[in-house]
């Protein structure tokens, strides 16, 4: 069962092998673990930002996140809106706080093919955060890298629930 029909602009082939293992997910409607959460190999840039790709996907690439909305349809506010909120929450004290703010910084790859739908695009999430770093002293970071990516798959699953 689909949460709306897909087109080709709304997807994107896989970025390539998950550096981390892939999540699976919950998703209304569907299978459990037909679709998957997966992430780039995170860098750090010069200034401590930590950057990465992150994705959903299915058997056939990357899915559109129209396609991981609930199904009575996708919420008033931007995808961006609501998957920055919630993985503000998921990652919670492992985020740096500057001037008051948490220190995450969120883009989707890619436009969507119509402003007045903007759920219609590929839920291709880039990530950049600064960390906490004594809240981080004591993990890898693949663990940094899990942390970050099972937040991402948390917050499009709850992102999914009416």
């Amino acid at each position: 069962m689909s949460n709306g029909s897909s087109s080709s602009a709304e997807r994107l082939p896989l970025p390539g092998t998950s550096f981390i293992k892939e999540r699976p997910m919950i998703i209304e409607g569907r299978a459990q673990g037909e679709f998957r959460a997966g992430s780039t190999h995170p860098s750090t840039l010069p200034d401590g930002w930590w950057i990465a790709l992150f994705w959903v996907q299915d058997g056939e690439g990357v899915v559109s996140c129209r396609e991981v909305a609930p199904l009575a349809g996708p919420p008033p506010v931007t995808p961006l809106e609501r998957y920055g909120v919630l993985m503000t929450n998921g990652l919670g004290d492992l985020l740096a706080v500057e001037d008051g703010r948490s220190c995450l910084k969120l883009r989707l790859v890619g436009e969507a093919a119509d402003p007045s739908e903007p759920w219609r695009r590929p839920l291709a999430l880039q990530v950049a955060a600064k960390w906490d770093s004594l809240r981080i002293a004591t993990m890898t970071g693949s663990k940094v890298a899990e942390a970050a990516l099972d937040a991402f798959a948390r917050a499009v699953e709850v992102a999914n629930k009416p």
